[in-house]
């Protein structure tokens, strides 16, 4: 086994043994992107009940110009993408700024070595755009990307897809903060949300009639069956969406349908679970546009311009760091 391979799931099982052994139970969402549950993200993403993706497409596709004219006209931007997905949306700001005549240095960070692969693929037909992918963490990769920018030249970072809505309050707070920390004064950060909207709306998105939302929870289930030789019953637990109005999110549940115990060696542990007891795996929070801007403010960024897909409920917010 690689040593970098080693490494990961010696992670993998601490943040398993630390994270089941919580009440409620609960396991990080970043493991939901293997390269299966990458592809089965791509599904919902289409879906027609899951409309996060066609907003931020469209309003991409009719402010791209204006996004990338904060820029300026300096030869030699640096772009930054957290969470690059299938890059579908990166190629539309690229594109206005080839139109524009300007190249660009470009880094694709990501969890998923399938989504930075597809993302690079995607943009290898521009002409005069650098592309590094970097397969880590959100932080580590953008420190890789600070550290290696063209002077004093603007930076633009994209956190898109509503990826904000995955980090509790606090932590999507000190997140931004971080990100604020990294920038130099002028730097941009292009920031997509899903706003609150009606609850049949949300659960519908999340718990779609085809059941790919569902395969894709359960999908988790079966990384830790064939990483850590976990012994999970995928017919053992349902997929649920559940709506919080108070704190303003969906969370994602993996639901026990019985009593059971389940054995994972490489994390050291045994689990039990009762009946319709729920293993927690993802939240998304849903935002009011001052929100959004408020809390862009708490991390010393300044809102540049908002737009807002009023159909699907969805804001991209252009801030400048201050």
């Amino acid at each position: 086994m690689a040593t970098a391979n080693r490494s990961f799931v010696a992670e993998f099982a601490a943040d398993v043994r630390r994270d089941l052994r919580l009440a409620p139970k609960q396991l990080q969402s970043k493991y939901l992107y293997d390269a299966l549950g990458s592809s089965l993200f791509e599904a919902i993403c289409r879906l027609p009940w899951y409309r996060i993706t066609r907003a931020e497409t469209r309003l991409l596709a009719q402010h791209g110009a204006a996004i990338v004219a904060a820029l300026g006209e300096d030869e030699g931007s640096t772009i930054v993408e957290l969470g690059c997905g299938s890059g579908e949306k990166l190629l539309l700001l690229a594109e206005a700024l080839q139109a524009r005549g300007l190249a660009a240095h470009v880094h694709l960070i990501d969890v998923s070595p399938q989504a930075l692969e597809q993302t690079e693929q995607r943009l290898n037909g521009l002409r005069h755009f650098s592309v590094v992918g970097h397969h880590s963490t959100y932080e580590d990769g953008l420190r890789r990307a600070v550290a290696a920018r063209d002077g004093s030249r603007p930076m633009l970072v994209l956190l898109l897809g509503s990826n904000i809505g995955n980090f509790d309050t606090p932590a999507a707070h000190a997140f931004l903060g971080r990100i604020r920390a990294a920038l130099a004064p002028g730097d941009l950060l292009l920031l997509g949300a899903d706003l609150v909207k009606p609850e049949r709306d949300l659960i519908i998105a999340y718990d779609d009639p085809l059941g790919v939302t569902a395969a894709f929870n359960k999908n988790l289930l079966v990384r830790l069956n064939r990483e850590l030789d976990a012994d999970f019953d995928l017919d053992g637990f349902d997929h649920r969406a559940a709506w919080v109005g108070d704190r303003q999110r969906i969370e994602m549940h993996l639901v026990s349908r019985r009593v059971q115990t389940v054995r994972i060696p490489a994390a050291s542990m045994t689990v039990r679970f009762g009946p319709d007891e729920w293993i927690w795996t993802e939240s998304s929070y849903k935002y009011d546009v001052d929100q959004i801007i408020d809390m862009g403010a708490g991390a010393c960024f300044a809102a540049r311009d908002q737009w807002v897909d009023r159909d699907a409920r969805f804001a991209l917010t252009l801030f400048t760091a201050m």
